[in-house]
């Protein structure tokens, strides 16, 4: 019996071999591609059968048993584990943290470290976990719903973790798969969380509407722990921007997605750090335009975008383009949102008119209709994340973020009467996350531009003021990309 399953193995393998040699002469056909794929989706196969043979020869076991062996490397190995690693608020106060990462710009070093914390991902789970959770959702274990799994984790986020597979018909797949009981965990610090952030109202903004506020974030970070609302979200931005000349979007994979799965292809690339310390300064600068353009076009032309603006959440290219990955933290305009929030931001960028703006403010309930504050001094104030655009060109700094948050956080100094009786409607929660969480990108790639000039492209209908805004202009009109 054990030499009938050796000359099967070497059967196998010769037939692998074989295959490789035959992808390597079609290199040159005109069906390539598609030859390629196949070859591979072969050589896969009988490398799975080789490898299923060879461990009945060895005695390895099954699939089971191997990511058993690998179970005791990791933390977070049952349900009960998830409970406990992000039980007791540490799930809401992961994303909470990547919510406001862009306060830590304002703190020295240190600090940023400790506060690291508690946005911190969550540990990877154990090989077999997340295997079950892919069984639970599809019926069949991953080996059988992909043709090949990694049982090994390449991330890890706050609320699950991803794995490389090939699908079965060859195609390179990146697989987050949810941790298990992560629903039950963070549904309960979500009926606390109201508290803390009464706390910090009474600490920080006075007349902020803590409820209102809550309530935002909880409707958020509920649709982020079902992947089949992402899914829809990554096809619905996958659609908008098909063919754009430098937004790159993963393509989905639908059949193999979930409430606790969501499959899209692999894309390689370079992280933020990588991407930071490797290009020239040029391409620094265009990825740094292509990440705030992206978030303008979806806020202002599509009422669809990405809530969560971290670099951890982008691949970047060689030629400054950026591939935009997660899409659990969404926001969608309901209608008259932005038409209630437009007013304010035509009043600081376009007409620069402090009384226009008191007058918007009051009327979209960041302020109250008996203020008595002096429009000068709301002004000053609120204009400040906006001092890009007041300017005909302007380079964003760690530094311009350290005294910009200093300034709007500085509840003891000269605006602190306007800090005492502003409010944020819960339709700017996320909206203000992204003007923030982009800032404090282009701090870090020190990205210069005509930032006025590009934004009224967006708001008031405005020339293209770059290269990148002639493309995507000439992209939207369905003309030939210049």
């Amino acid at each position: 019996m054990q030499k009938k399953a050796v000359a099967s193995v070497a059967s196998v393998l010769a037939l692998a071999a074989g295959l490789a040699a035959a992808a390597q002469r079609a290199k040159a056909s005109p069906l390539t591609s598609r030859f390629n794929r196949s070859a591979r989706v072969w050589k896969l196969s009988a490398r799975n059968s080789a490898r299923f043979a060879v461990s009945r020869v060895r005695g390895i076991g099954s699939a089971e048993e191997r990511r058993a062996q690998l179970d005791e490397q990791f933390a977070i190995r049952t349900a009960e584990d998830v409970a406990k690693e992000l039980g007791e608020m540490k799930g809401v106060l992961m994303k909470a943290g990547q919510l406001i990462s862009f306060i830590f710009e304002a703190l020295p070093d240190e600090a940023q470290e400790a506060l690291a914390t508690l946005q911190s991902d969550a540990a990877p789970m154990a090989p077999t976990l997340a295997a079950n959770v892919v069984k639970g959702d599809f019926g069949k274990p991953p080996e059988k719903v992909f043709l090949d799994w990694s049982d090994m984790p390449v991330a890890a986020a706050s609320i699950g973790q991803v794995h490389r597979a090939i699908t079965h018909d060859g195609r390179d797949v990146a697989v987050k798969v949810q941790y298990p009981g992560v629903h039950e965990a963070i549904e309960s610090d979500l009926d606390a969380a109201e508290v803390m952030y009464a706390m910090f109202s009474s600490m920080m903004l006075k007349g902020l509407d803590a409820k209102g506020l809550v309530d935002e974030l909880r409707d958020r970070m509920r649709e982020e722990l079902d992947y089949s609302i992402e899914a829809g979200n990554l096809a619905e931005f996958e659609a908008r921007f098909q063919g754009h000349p430098w937004v790159r979007i993963p393509k989905l994979v639908p059949e193999l997605c979930s409430g606790r799965v969501l499959t899209t292809e692999w894309v390689d690339g370079l992280t933020f750090d990588q991407f930071r310390k490797t290009e020239s300064y040029a391409t620094k600068q265009r990825a740094g335009e292509v990440i705030w353009r992206f978030a303008q076009g979806a806020i202002m032309r599509h009422g669809i975008f990405n809530g969560d603006p971290h670099p951890g959440n982008y691949k970047f290219h060689h030629d400054g383009s950026v591939t935009f990955l997660d899409y659990g933290l969404v926001k969608r305009w309901s209608s008259g949102e932005w038409e209630s929030l437009r007013p304010t931001v035509d009043a600081i960028i376009i007409d620069r008119d402090p009384d226009k703006l008191v007058d918007a403010m009051v009327e979209s309930k960041f302020l109250p209709a008996n203020h008595g504050l002096d429009p000068s001094l709301v002004y000053d104030y609120v204009s400040s994340p906006y001092i890009p655009y007041l300017t005909d060109e302007f380079t964003f700094t760690r530094d311009w973020m350290r005294d910009t948050i200093g300034k709007i956080f500085d509840v003891q100094g000269p605006h602190a009467p306007v800090i005492e009786q502003l409010n944020m409607p819960p339709s700017f929660v996320i909206l203000d996350r992204v003007v923030w969480g982009v800032s404090a990108i282009l701090g870090k790639l020190e990205a210069t531009g005509p930032w006025r000039a590009m934004l009224l492209e967006y708001i008031a209908d405005g020339e293209p003021a770059t290269d990148l805004g002639a493309a995507e202009a000439s992209w939207a009109a369905g003309r030939p990309i210049p």
